[in-house]
């Protein structure tokens, strides 16, 4: 899918998850909205994926780390065919199958996240399986920067790296907010680039919601011979949504009828400068 599509497609998938949650009255808004153009970026033209057959042993493998920002991925899932588009109207309803964190009853999955701090280590496992196997699918796993606090966060990065892990790529969506506020108030991080590199990856610092550089850097990893990449992916908590950007209170914020309407006009603005370029 060309750059301009893909845009035009997060938009969607902005509009789509903002109904989900509006209809549920419960979920992760705005780490859903800040991510919405890596997974889109991923899943529509980076990773090898068969939705007719989500068991396919050549596929890439995705994990959500940061699982409680998992109504963008259930939008693009169910977008790209791995379940039925109706079933998103059940997201957090009783005996739904789309809870509020990635369930791997659901095809697509690759496994249950949302304790923070273990996904990587799932990936590193998956990613040394790939390399032992010879299977040549590569990994990769997004985390929040808040989770960057858990100790298990850097037991795997120490393990990829010493087991030479070029086959993983791990994104921190770094949108500097969780739900009590400020990364730097609640635990600082910086400067987090240099403690990736002093832990033996290749570090890339892009903008998180520019998809052309989001394009262009996932293109090219994993990166470096012999040692994991991470990208760490400058995003805005709420992206898309004005009144929601940069706002820690939309951590996990239901937005209103009135709420709702402004966002989906302001999205499908954006969505027609898409149209009017003349290739969407």
């Amino acid at each position: 899918m060309e750059t301009i599509a893909l845009k035009a497609k997060a938009a969607n998938i902005r509009m789509d998850l903002l109904r989900m949650i509006h209809n549920a009255k419960t979920g992760h808004t705005g780490g859903s909205l800040s991510n919405t153009d890596i997974l889109t970026a991923l899943y529509y033209r980076i990773m090898k994926l068969d939705p007719q057959n989500p068991k396919w042993d050549k596929r890439d493998r995705f994990i959500a780390s940061k699982g409680h920002s998992v109504e963008s991925l259930w939008c693009i899932l169910a977008d790209l065919g791995f379940f039925p588009k109706e079933e998103l109207q059940t997201f957090s309803q009783f005996g739904s199958r789309l809870i509020g964190h990635p369930n791997n009853k659901v095809n697509g999955i690759e496994m249950n996240t949302g304790a923070l701090g273990h996904g990587l280590a799932i990936s590193v496992g998956m990613a040394l399986a790939s390399k032992r196997d010879n299977s040549g699918y590569r990994v990769f796993c997004l985390m929040g920067d808040g989770e960057q606090a858990e100790g298990s966060v850097w037991e795997a990065a120490m393990a990829g790296a010493h087991f030479k892990l070029d086959n993983l790529v791990g994104i921190i969506d770094r949108n500097r907010l969780q739900i009590s506020g400020s990364t730097e108030d609640v635990m600082g991080l910086d400067p987090l680039e240099d403690k990736w590199e002093a832990f033996g990856w290749h570090v890339v610092s892009i903008n998180g919601n520019d998809m052309d550089e989001l394009v262009q850097t996932l293109e090219a990893a994993p990166a470096a011979e012999n040692k994991p990449t991470l990208i760490m992916a400058n995003t805005v908590k709420g992206k898309g949504v004005s009144f929601a950007e940069n706002s820690a209170k939309w951590h996990h914020h239901v937005p209103s009828d009135e709420q709702l309407e402004l966002a989906i006009n302001e999205l499908t603005a954006l969505l027609e400068t898409y149209q009017l370029e003349g290739k969407v």
